[in-house]
């Protein structure tokens, strides 16, 4: 905030109005100015893994959550950290244990005693799950009823304890790790829960370059901070235009079609998806798809959503939506295999007769 008790978005409103603009643009090209120098405080830290910060960002920007995915030492904990002090976010972690409780997570009720009456009343102590940036660290290591704990802050934004709702600051955001290597005494989260997951971020070893570099860098008397770059009231404003970006009824058709796709009861599935994924996408992946899309083209300073943009955020998006059958894991396919071969066999546009139908409603609507 300035000495006026304008934030910057907000001045950036006024310069905006005074030139005869849009408010929403200025706030883009604000976005424009600053992914740049976002990219460059968190590289100063993470080395490489250019296209998971980027998915990141995209989950931010659409509002939703997130899971990473690797195996130990790939810097998960740190990446999450370091792009909280990045967004200027308060940031809090929890580290998943199967002794750990709900109320834990939540908060939970204490009594307190009024030291002028004496009298004694239940107040309500927060949990770590009230922050902008709420790291759950290996959140497969604890029971369902804790795991259950994280849906309703997920999806409503706020926890009920004692019967009373707790609204959780804005904005909201749960980036959940789990270790795909280590799976004796864990418990995997159940499909509702994963499908509350707006993407799942799959992080891989670093390259022999990056690989050097990040031996270099910590193991020598070098630190390195990390500058407040984008701001809560700037992300605020963003997530708020994400929704607002168009998106052509063919781009909806086309993100609409690969999620249902994926169901073997679907007539238009190819026949391969009948043999090889046992449960298909419900409708939150195509939301999904779109919302993702749309913070991408504005994360690449973009104002409309492209047929790649869909493309590309697709792997995380539907990789924890569908679950591959028997045989696909006997022929040793994998979700995102899966997913590529229906990027693959999908088309851009319907080409079936029987469908025009369809596509004229869609475009009459």
């Amino acid at each position: 905030m300035s000495a006026s008790g304008r934030s910057e978005p907000g001045r950036a409103r006024e310069r905006a109005a005074r030139a005869g603009r849009s408010p929403d643009l200025a706030v883009i090209d604000r976005l424009g100015e600053t992914t740049g120098r976002l990219r460059a405080e968190i590289a100063r830290v993470i080395v490489g893994q250019d296209e998971v910060v980027d998915q990141l960002l995209i989950v931010l920007l659409a509002g939703g959550h997130a899971i990473l995915e690797g195996v130990p030492g790939l810097a998960k904990t740190l990446l999450v950290n370091t792009l909280a002090r990045a967004l200027s976010l308060d940031s809090g972690r929890i580290q998943f244990t199967p002794d750990l409780m709900p109320s834990d997570v939540t908060g939970t009720l204490v009594v307190e005693e009024q030291r002028a009456s004496g009298l004694r009343e239940f107040v309500f102590r927060p949990g770590p799950i009230f922050t902008h940036l709420l790291l759950a660290d290996e959140i497969n290591r604890t029971p369902p009823k804790t795991q259950a704990a994280l849906l309703e802050g997920m999806s409503e934004r706020q926890v009920t304890v004692g019967g009373v709702r707790h609204v959780l600051p804005r904005p909201f955001c749960v980036l959940a790790t789990q270790n795909p290597i280590e799976q004796e005494g864990t418990y995997p989260l159940p499909e509702a829960q994963l499908d509350r997951f707006l993407m799942k971020i799959r992080i891989d070893y670093p390259d022999f370059l990056e690989e050097y570099e990040i031996i270099a860098r910590t193991t020598g008397a070098r630190k390195t901070s990390v500058e407040g770059v984008l701001g809560r009231d700037l992300l605020l404003d963003l997530q708020r235009l994400v929704p607002a970006l168009p998106a052509t009824p063919h781009i909806q058709e086309y993100a609409t079609r690969l999620a249902r796709r994926t169901r073997a009861s679907e007539p238009e599935s190819p026949e391969w998806v009948r043999s090889h994924i046992a449960w298909g996408a419900g409708p939150r992946a195509a939301q999904a798809l779109i919302l993702c899309a749309k913070a991408r083209a504005l994360l690449d300073g973009r104002f409309a959503v492209t047929r790649a943009d869909v493309r590309a955020v697709a792997p995380p998006v539907l990789r924890h939506r569908i679950v591959p059958s028997f045989l696909a894991e006997a022929e040793g396919a994998s979700a995102d295999d899966l997913v590529d071969r229906l990027l693959e066999s999908t088309p851009a546009f319907r080409t079936r007769p029987d469908h025009d139908d369809v596509s004229r409603r869609i475009l009459r609507h």
